[in-house]
């Protein structure tokens, strides 16, 4: 198998995504590959641009923008609301997440980042919002 990966490829791959400082914040080396369908949307467009080109085996450092990762923040999607009109099945702490009801019937996670007596913060950006991404990504394999 000594093909290159393009588009409509399923590939398996191992992956370690760092922020600048150096923080991990996800990692597939203790578990499974990740599989996915090269150029399919299923993952971040720069993860498939990343693993495009690349052989059984090998492994590459890439760099992927906010534009091509999970987005760039927006303050509008950041919003107090009153404490009293929430509904919780537990004391809202930061860093906690909940699901939001859209009128659509869809569900989006939202994160609590602040908590005062008579209101609590809500974030609907993705937590990777805005950051530059480094991923480490190892082509377990691929098939046509």
């Amino acid at each position: 198998m000594g093909e290159r990966v393009k588009d409509g490829d399923t590939v398996r791959v191992h992956y370690t995504g760092r922020l600048d400082d150096g923080t991990e914040f996800d990692s597939s080396r203790d578990g499974d590959p990740l599989e996915f369908r090269v150029g399919a949307g299923e993952v971040i467009a720069g993860f498939d641009d990343a693993v495009r080109g690349m052989a059984d085996g090998e492994t590459k450092t890439v760099r992927v923008a906010p534009e091509d990762g999970y987005g760039e923040r927006h303050e509008q999607m950041v919003t107090a609301i009153p404490r009293e009109g929430m509904h919780l099945d537990a004391e809202p702490k930061e860093g906690m997440t909940l699901l939001m009801q859209l009128p659509d019937g869809n569900e989006l996670p939202v994160s609590i980042t602040e908590v005062t007596d008579t209101h609590v913060t809500l974030d609907a950006n993705h937590p990777l919002a805005g950051q530059q991404l480094t991923f480490d990504v190892t082509l377990v394999e691929h098939e046509e």
